[in-house]
């Protein structure tokens, strides 16, 4: 593309094209009417001032570029800071509600095992439907046989009482197994199989791995205080950047009113405010070779060799 020759007048028209259709397609519902100015638009209306050899066009360019990496940047922090409001005003506090109440209970829970085990582990005692076995494989049969005779399905049935916990079996449907719950505080859930001793092994298992979980649910509840604490720091923080995309933002506005794409989006200023030097000495240009310019045409030359040249009311000029 060759400064000052009819590309930009191409370009115009390649413009004036593209306000429509851009306007048109990206609408979301039919439109009867369309503004001025088109974000596509201005693509065509730069590459038309490029032509013109305006030496602000490429400030603007890296400008816009630059402007919109920073919007972007401060839409990302924004909705960084809706989440944190939104975890410090119902998510964390949610979790350090269960957390507590989940950490209360366990405590409990293991104090009553602890005070209903004996501490002789060759010892055993433990309630099966309206029978009290002492002798663990009976115990354990006993149990398996009462889950056989079960009619319900998913509806948990007390079959029993074990180191001071309720024991209910269900069968799950989907999983095609019967699962106990020991209810204390809490609800402590395991898998009830066909070998006796082996669901005997499972619910001391259960009972012995309290401490564990306690110990984790602690460390949970430290986790998401930190977590909360964290939060209301950051969620105070201003976006970092937000005083070099008003400065950005404020020198990009003063480059479109100069180069007049805020309003118009054609005919960039590509000539000096001052006008053309005059020549020959200060006489009178003759202008019978040359057509007038209308409204605020833009100061590029147009070949004028042959006659029958009309103005354009947008600028520029055709035959």
């Amino acid at each position: 593309m060759t400064e000052g020759t009819f590309d930009s007048y191409s370009w115009q028209l390649i413009e004036n094209k593209q306000k429509f259709i851009g306007q048109i397609m990206t609408s979301k519902s039919p439109v009867r009417s369309c503004e001025d100015v088109d974000e596509a638009a201005l693509t065509y209306a730069e590459v038309k001032a490029l032509a013109t050899g305006n030496p602000y066009i490429k400030e603007k360019m890296d400008l816009d570029i630059q402007v919109s990496k920073l919007k972007l940047m401060k839409a990302n922090h924004t909705s960084q800071k809706y989440r944190l409001e939104d975890n410090i005003a119902k998510h964390y506090p949610q979790q350090i509600a269960i957390l507590k109440e989940r950490i209360e209970g366990m405590d409990a829970d293991i104090q009553t095992a602890k005070a209903n085990l004996p501490a002789d582990k060759e010892r055993f005692l433990m309630k099966v439907g309206d029978k009290t076995y002492t002798d663990k494989k009976e115990a354990g049969t006993a149990l398996v046989e009462m889950c056989r005779e079960m009619k319900t399905v998913n509806v948990p049935a007390t079959v029993g009482e074990y180191a001071g916990f309720k024991m209910a079996v269900s069968f799950d449907s989907f999983n095609q197994k019967f699962v106990m719950n020991l209810k204390g505080q809490l609800s402590h859930n395991l898998e009830i199989a066909a070998d006796p001793l082996g669901n005997l092994a499972r619910i001391n298992h259960v009972l012995e791995s309290m401490p564990k979980q306690l110990s984790e649910a602690q460390t949970k509840l430290e986790t998401v205080e930190r977590q909360l604490e964290t939060a209301k720091v950051e969620v105070k923080k201003p976006f970092a950047q937000e005083a070099q995309l008003a400065e950005k933002l404020e020198r990009l506005s003063a480059l479109n009113a100069l180069l007049n794409m805020d309003e118009k989006g054609d005919d960039a200023i590509g000539m000096d405010d001052d006008g053309p030097e005059e020549e020959n000495g200060g006489q009178e240009e003759d202008t019978s070779q040359k057509p007038e310019t209308v409204g605020n045409a833009a100061k590029i030359p147009y070949p004028v060799e042959n006659a029958g040249w009309v103005p354009m009311t947008g600028g520029g000029y055709v035959r």
